[in-house]
């Protein structure tokens, strides 16, 4: 491919031989033979205009080759800027447009609708990037912030005369949707489809629904049993005629494309027929094995053969494998003969279960960071330093203690109690950059209620900052420092020593509002633990390509304009799969979520974007090196009558254009970025350099090692 730079003498582009010297490229030259094209620049309040200057950027647009009209407007994006873009298609015959604004993620598809509305194909539109890549990072350079823009605008208008139209296809839709994670977000995303009238399938990897929430005493700032409000919800789920639970079940596989999804479901033994079983409780009362429940997080005991906690959905028993005597010796046997409706059975194996769905909710909820080395807070030292959520254990009215709140070293109520604040969150070292959100209300949430319980009970909260955002957050921070006398203390706690004889711990920390180092001595502490991403979520991780954030979760298409959607069409994120929330932001989410898939699956087809990777059959030799190199697995070898050839599903393809420098014979190419259109850009790239530095076009070549 030749090496090409801008040429001033005769407004074309030149290939640059071996030799340095120019000749003219035919392939790419005079672009005044191309459509008549259409600039338009956006001031973007100040974002744009506050370092571009826009009017520069506009002279310099009229006068290159093609323009036919080049305007400005304060707001690209608005009705009347688009009305400008609409009168200039059709009282110029503008047949390509640039529009130089912001990010193509964040307006592309408004001014696709607008380009079409203007009656031109949407995809002979381009985009140029003046805020992002321009004017928000060069502020304080405002001359060649601009020079850069010119720049910017006339690589686009060099692709733009290249863009050939595309038509999008549509392809059917399955009618049902696939909800993965079954806590408050993913029951409330399945109960919305439902009740539109979606068959909805839920997968929930533990024995029963429920998630994380059915683990917390009250909820903030109402101070409402957690378990009352889900627990009605939960058995919705399980009896509505829509929705199937597959509770104790993995998803294996995910193959397809939006509207036809095929999923593998591996449905998990519980070794007792859920047909059968009535969750009477009698197999429990007759095993002899006693272990730590995971629910309770080691607090509480449970046999080798339950249910996790008493308004668990399903209601179904489930034997701990691991545990059971049976399966260790082949011995025992007593929850056998204490089932009267024969309901355990030894011989039960894994199911595979296959589904087919038109769109996907991931709802995989969080886990609770726990610190993993040792000194830290002394969590692994002493059984006086808890974390948040086993505090709610401690004091939940099911929970191990009856709500009884008991120091776990003594059982005895502790009467002096700190917390502290940010334990992995907002620090590298023990965790995450990240700020969990619910970790300031949790605490005072849970210092109200110790309060309420114990009276007496002297509190103190160690923090950095107090984040109280949210509908009646602020209002229950004041009330507990005002009403319930709990103290808040600024500063980072530095170390924490224990006495072997009370198991007391003293906490040394700078105060920083005192400005002095203090010693408080407590007989429990509790770790306000930030959330992270969950086991769940990184098993999906690998099963679906979902690209993740800077802090692990999964990451949205675009933070403002598509928060529920993912890079994936047609699936989508739901509650702390996303990042860090509370349970209203959760629900909120996962409606949307809801409402977004519904929207997909309301038509009978769904409309796939054709920037999508093409191969040229005469070039193919079907080596297969596309297949294995492309993450979403759109390229497929067949057989024709010339041979081996490989073929893109356009409805699986990303058009990220991985396979096109992978293939060997140049025989792939993605739509809007052939040789020719990059070529184009690089071209007028390379011009630049050259009149930027005031060289000649040949020497700024040279320079550049063409």
């Amino acid at each position: 491919m030749p090496v090409l730079a801008w040429s001033d003498d005769v407004n074309s582009y030149e290939s640059l031989g071996e030799n340095g010297v120019g000749e003219t490229a035919r392939e790419v030259n005079s672009i005044s033979s191309n459509p008549r094209i259409g600039v338009f620049i956006c001031h973007c309040g100040s974002n744009i205009a506050g370092t571009v200057n826009p009017s520069k950027v506009r002279e310099a647009a009229e006068k290159l080759p093609g323009v036919v009209t080049a305007k400005e407007n304060k707001y690209t994006c608005s009705d009347l800027g688009q009305d400008e873009i609409i009168s200039a298609i059709k009282q110029n015959g503008v047949e390509r447009v640039v529009i130089a604004a912001c990010s193509p993620r964040m307006h592309e598809p408004t001014f696709r609708n607008c380009v079409k509305q203007a009656g031109l194909n949407p995809y002979l539109l381009q985009m140029v990037n003046l805020r992002e890549q321009c004017s928000w990072v060069h502020s304080r350079e405002k001359d060649k912030a601009t020079e850069k823009a010119i720049g910017l605008v006339r690589m686009g208008v060099a692709k733009a005369a290249r863009l050939e139209p595309l038509e999008a296809r549509e392809v059917p839709v399955e009618q049902s949707s696939l909800v993965i994670g079954g806590g408050v977000a993913g029951i409330q995303a399945a109960l919305d489809l439902a009740e539109m009238g979606f068959k909805v399938y839920v997968v929930e990897s533990e024995p029963s629904i429920g998630g994380r929430m059915a683990q917390l005493d009250k909820t903030f700032p109402t101070g409402d049993c957690a378990i009352c409000i889900l627990a009605p919800k939960m058995v919705e789920l399980s009896r509505h005629p829509n929705i199937t639970l597959l509770s104790y079940s993995e998803v294996e596989e995910i193959h397809g494309f939006i509207g036809n999804y095929n999923v593998k479901v591996r449905k998990k033994a519980r070794y007792v027929d859920e047909s059968k079983c009535v969750g009477c409780g009698v197999c429990a009362d007759a095993c002899p094995v006693k272990v730590d429940n995971k629910f309770d997080l080691g607090f509480g005991k449970r046999k080798a053969i339950y249910v996790p906690f008493p308004q668990a959905v399903p209601l179904k028993y489930t034997i701990d494998r691991e545990n059971c005597i049976h399966f260790k010796t082949g011995k025992c046997g007593a929850c056998v003969k204490a089932c009267s409706n024969d309901a355990i059975d030894y011989e039960i194996v894994d199911d595979e279960i296959e589904l087919k769905v038109g769109t996907i909710i991931c709802a995989t909820g969080f886990d609770i960071y726990v610190p993993k080395k040792r000194d830290v807070y002394r969590y692994w030292e002493s059984r006086n330093v808890i974390t948040g959520l086993e505090l709610e254990r401690l004091i939940n009215a099911s929970g191990p203690t009856g709500g009884n709140f008991i120091r776990p070293s003594d059982g005895k109520p502790p009467k002096r109690v700190a917390f502290i604040q940010c334990v992995g969150s907002r620090n590298r070292k023990l965790g995450s950059a990240y700020c969990s959100r619910v970790c300031c209300m949790y605490t005072i949430k849970n210092a109200q209620i110790i309060k309420e319980h114990q009276p007496d009970t002297d509190i103190a909260v160690y923090y950095n900052d107090i984040r109280a955002f949210g509908k009646g957050f602020e209002e229950l921070y004041h009330r507990v420092r005002e009403e319930y006398g709990i103290e808040f203390i600024r500063g980072r706690p530095a170390k924490l020593s224990e006495n072997p004889e009370t198991g007391s711990i003293t906490i040394r920390a700078e105060e920083t509002l005192l400005s002095k180092i203090t010693e408080r001595e407590f007989d429990l502490i509790v770790l306000a633990t930030g959330l992270k991403p969950s086991e769940g979520s990184k098993r999906i991780g690998k099963v679906l390509p979902l690209s993740l954030s800077s802090d692990g979760f999964f990451q949205e298409a675009h933070p403002k304009l598509r928060p529920v959607d993912t890079a994936i069409d047609g699936i989508y994120l739901a509650g702390c799969a996303q990042g860090p929330k509370d349970i209203p932001d959760s629900v909120a989410q996962a409606k949307a979520a809801a409402a977004s898939a519904a929207a997909i699956m309301a038509g009978k087809q769904v409309r796939i974007e054709p920037l999508t990777a093409i191969v040229d059959e005469e070039l193919c030799v079907g080596c297969g090196l596309c297949v294995e190199m492309c993450p979403y697995g759109a390229p497929e070898v067949h057989e024709s009558e010339t041979g081996s050839k490989a073929k893109i599903v356009e409805a699986l393809c990303h058009g990220c254009g991985t396979c096109v420098p992978a293939c060997p014979q140049k025989a792939i190419a993605a739509n809007q970025f052939t040789d020719e259109q990059i070529t184009s850009e690089i071209a007028s790239a390379l011009g630049g350099v050259g009149r930027a530095a005031g060289k000649t076009k040949k020497d700024a070549n040279r320079a550049e090692g063409a």
